[in-house]
């Protein structure tokens, strides 16, 4: 009895260490840049300061919608962030090059707040001569659509999303003024 119960635990153990659904980790791309590669200026204040096109795969199950915040932890008064973007259906798998600025869209995605106090997205904008600025795009896949209108900050969407993240995912893109 003693060896069955032993067997069991073990085999329990096995089984809840598995990766689920295949043990696929969420991932997001741009076709525009590659991980910890340069930002083209067309995506920054140098350029036409449009956001790039952004593609992610493997939601977890269960996910009911995707979160997006893009910061600069390189920015000398702090942490800048660049686009806060939330209630992303979770059937959605990317977001278009050239993203509107406008607070929410039809399917319900929201927009935050930017370090400027604009709406939507807003490209690298390193100070000179500071040079070369990190630009992460994080994604996260959250068990519930998010209570908050128009305009979050990224402080308040984190706060929301606290204890509901099922499955994260980051890709960096640098940027350095000319």
């Amino acid at each position: 009895m003693k060896k069955l119960l032993l067997f069991s635990t073990f085999l329990a153990f096995v089984f809840l260490a598995l990766p689920l659904k295949g043990g696929k980790k969420m991932e997001i791309k741009s076709p525009a840049f590659s991980n910890g590669g340069n930002i083209p200026m067309k995506y920054t204040c140098d350029g036409e300061d449009i956001s790039p096109l952004l593609e992610w795969s493997n939601v977890p199950a269960g996910a009911k919608s995707i979160v997006l915040i893009m910061d600069d932890p390189d920015a000398p008064m702090g942490t800048w962030v660049h686009w806060v973007i939330y209630n992303i259906p979770a059937t959605v798998k990317s977001l278009p090059e050239r993203f509107p600025t406008k607070d929410i869209m039809k399917d319900g995605t929201t927009q935050g707040r930017n370090s400027w106090g604009r709406i939507g997205y807003g490209g690298p904008c390193p100070p000179p001569p500071t040079g070369a600025h990190r630009y992460f795009f994080k994604l996260y896949a959250i068990d519930k659509k998010l209570d908050l209108g128009p305009g979050a900050t990224k402080e308040a969407v984190l706060q929301a999303i606290k204890g509901h993240i099922l499955s994260e995912a980051e890709v960096m893109g640098k940027y350095k003024r000319r």
